[in-house]
C-alpha cells in the first residue's frame, strides 16, 4: 500500500463521517465508526479497520449508508470494507466536521514523528476473558510519562479488597453492555487514545461501577507504573470542599498536584457534581491538564453527557461537550437472555467464592429451571439480581439441611420481596411532573398548542408513558393533555414506538424516565 493511498483514505474517511453525522446516526455507532482507522483507498474501494470484534459486525451493519455517503463524497460508488485488525498503532485523529484534512495530516504526521522515537515496548501481558494482549501504551500519553513529574498522594493508596473483585473476568457481557465492555478494556489495555475521555452512562444498577473498577483493578495488576485513581463524584467534590476549608496554599497546592499527576482518572456519578459550580470548574481545570499531558479520562453517570446539562444542573453546553468529545457508550437494561446469564454466572461465583474462603451456608442447588424462573421474576438492576441470587442460595442450602429443596414458591416469594408489587398507583400528573422536570419544559407548554419543534418529543413521550404506566383510555389522556383528540393521542404513541426501535439513545432516554417514575411510586 502506498502512502497516497493511506492519504487518500483518510481524507476520504473524514469527508464520510461528517456526513454520516448529518445523517442523524445514533451516537453510540458514530463513535464505532469515529474508533476506526482508514487504512486504503484505491480508487474503487475503502478499508478500515477495527480492532474490537463487536464494532467491526456492528460498522458492517450500516455499509449501505456507509456506501451512499462514500459515493456522495467521492461522486463515484465506492465499496466499502471494514477489517477487524490487531495493530496497536495509533489511530487518526477522531475526525469531525470541524477538522480540516490538512490538520487531520499534520496530526498523523506529528504522532509518527513522535511514535519514530518511542523506544519497544516491554513483552506483552494478556487481558482476562475474551481480550487481546496488552500493547504498548499510546504514544502520547508515554511521551508525557517520560518527563519527571510530582508524586501524586493517591500512589499510597489501595484497592479495597471487596472491589479487587469487580475484575473483567467476572463482568457478564451481552448485546446491552458489549460496546461498553469492549471500549472499557481498550481503555485498560492504553491501545486506543481516541477513547479518551470514556463516557459510559445508564441507569443505576446495570454495571457502570464494575466496568470502571475493571479498569483499575486490571492496571493495577498488570501495568503498575500507571497510576489509575478512581473516585465517585460525591468524593471529588468532598476532596474539594476539604482544601478549601482549608484555605491555605499548600491545601490547594496538594490538592492540584494529587489530581493532575495521575495517569488515569476515573470519575463515577459525576452527575453527583451537577450542583457544585466551584468542584465543577476544579475539573475542568484537572481535566484540561491531564488531556494535554495525554493522560486518560473515564467517567460515569445516570443520564448521557447532553442530559446532564438539563434543568437546574449547574454543568453548562460547553463543559458537557467536553465530556461527550471522546467515546460516549450507554448500558441498556437486561432482557431475560441477559439476566438468566448474569444468574448463572452469580451462581456459580458465589458457590466458588464460598468454597475459597470457607464460607459456610452456601452450598445449596438451584436447578436450572428454577434459574429459569428467577430470570422471569427479577427486574433490571443488576445489584438487586445479585441479592436475589444470594438470597435463593441461601435458602437452598438451608432447605437442604433440612432435607428438602427450593421449589417454585420459594423463589416467587423472594422474588416479590425484591420487587415488590401492587405500589400505589402513579397519577397522569406525576408522568407530568417527571417529563416537565427531565426536559426542563414548563407544564402550560407540555399540555399546550405551541408546536415547537423541541416541543414534540417530551410531550409525545409524555402521552407514551401516561398510555405504558396508567389504566386511562386514549380519550382521557386526550384530555389531561390540553383536549388532544383520539387520533392526536394514537399517533403519539406511534411515533414513540416506531422510535424506541429506530434510536437506541432515545430508548435509553425513555426507559431513564420510565425508571425514575416507576422507581419513586
Amino acid at each position: 500500500m502506498t502512502s497516497t493511498q493511506e492519504s487518500d483514505a483518510i481524507a476520504l474517511w473524514t469527508d464520510v463521517l461528517s456526513l454520516l453525522a448529518e445523517r442523524g446516526l445514533p451516537a453510540p455507532t458514530l463513535a464505532m465508526l469515529r474508533s476506526c482507522k482508514a487504512v486504503s483507498f484505491d480508487g474503487e474501494r475503502l478499508v478500515v479497520s477495527t480492532n474490537m470484534g463487536f464494532a467491526q459486525r456492528k460498522i458492517a451493519e450500516q455499509t449501505p449508508v456507509i456506501e451512499e455517503c462514500l459515493e456522495q463524497a467521492a461522486f463515484q460508488h465506492v465499496t466499502f470494507e471494514v477489517a477487524l485488525s490487531h495493530d496497536t498503532s495509533p489511530h487518526p485523529v477522531e475526525t469531525g466536521s470541524e477538522m480540516t484534512r490538512e490538520e487531520v495530516g499534520r496530526i498523523n504526521a506529528r504522532e509518527s514523528a513522535v511514535a519514530a522515537q518511542e523506544p519497544p515496548a516491554a513483552a506483552p501481558q494478556t487481558m482476562p476473558a475474551t481480550t487481546t494482549a496488552r500493547p504498548s501504551r499510546p504514544v502520547v500519553a508515554k511521551a508525557a510519562a517520560s518527563a519527571p513529574k510530582e508524586q501524586s498522594d493517591f500512589a499510597k493508596e489501595e484497592i479495597d479488597p471487596a472491589d479487587s473483585k469487580l475484575t473483567f473476568d467476572r463482568f457478564v457481557s451481552g448485546e446491552e453492555n458489549e460496546f461498553a465492555f469492549d471500549a472499557a478494556k481498550q481503555v485498560a489495555n492504553g491501545e486506543n487514545k481516541s477513547y479518551n475521555p470514556l463516557f459510559i452512562y445508564g441507569k443505576s444498577g446495570l454495571g457502570k461501577t464494575h466496568l470502571l473498577r475493571a479498569i483499575q483493578n486490571y492496571i493495577a495488576q498488570n501495568d503498575p507504573s500507571r497510576l489509575c485513581v478512581y473516585r465517585t463524584g460525591t468524593e471529588f467534590v468532598d476532596d474539594y470542599v476539604s482544601a478549601m476549608n482549608v484555605g491555605d496554599t499548600p491545601a490547594k497546592a496538594a490538592l492540584v498536584r494529587n489530581y493532575q499527576n495521575v495517569d488515569v482518572l476515573i470519575i463515577d456519578d459525576i452527575q453527583n457534581m451537577r450542583r457544585a459550580a466551584g468542584t465543577i470548574s476544579f475539573f475542568f481545570e484537572t481535566y484540561n491538564a491531564l488531556m494535554s499531558h495525554g493522560k486518560q479520562i473515564v467517567l460515569a453517570a445516570d443520564r448521557s453527557p447532553s442530559q446532564l446539562g438539563m434543568g437546574d444542573s449547574k454543568f453548562d453546553e460547553r463543559e458537557t461537550s467536553r465530556m461527550d468529545s471522546g467515546v460516549t457508550v450507554s448500558i441498556q437494561v437486561p432482557d431475560y437472555e441477559l439476566k438468566l446469564k448474569l444468574i448463572n454466572n452469580f451462581y456459580d461465583m458465589m458457590k466458588q467464592d464460598a468454597v475459597r474462603e470457607h464460607v459456610p451456608g452456601m452450598t445449596g442447588t438451584i436447578s436450572e429451571d428454577d434459574r429459569k424462573l428467577m430470570a422471569e421474576r427479577s427486574g433490571t438492576n443488576i445489584r438487586i439480581i445479585e441479592g436475589f441470587v444470594h438470597t435463593c442460595l441461601i435458602t437452598a442450602s438451608r432447605k437442604e439441611r433440612q432435607g428438602e429443596k427450593i421449589g417454585r414458591e420459594d423463589i416467587i416469594k423472594i422474588a416479590n420481596a425484591k420487587w415488590p408489587t401492587g405500589q400505589k398507583t402513579i397519577s397522569v400528573e406525576q408522568i407530568q411532573k417527571a417529563v416537565e422536570a427531565y426536559y426542563d419544559v414548563s407544564h402550560m407548554d407540555l399540555v399546550g398548542s405551541k408546536r415547537n419543534k423541541e416541543l414534540m418529543e417530551p410531550r409525545h413521550v409524555a402521552v407514551w408513558l401516561t398510555r405504558e404506566l396508567t389504566d386511562n383510555t386514549l380519550a382521557d389522556i386526550g384530555k389531561k393533555f390540553g383536549g388532544r383528540s383520539h387520533a392526536t393521542v394514537k399517533h403519539s404513541i406511534y411515533w414513540v414506538d416506531k422510535t424506541r426501535k429506530e434510536d437506541r439513545m432515545f430508548q435509553d432516554r425513555v426507559q431513564t424516565l420510565q425508571d425514575s417514575i416507576t422507581d419513586n411510586r
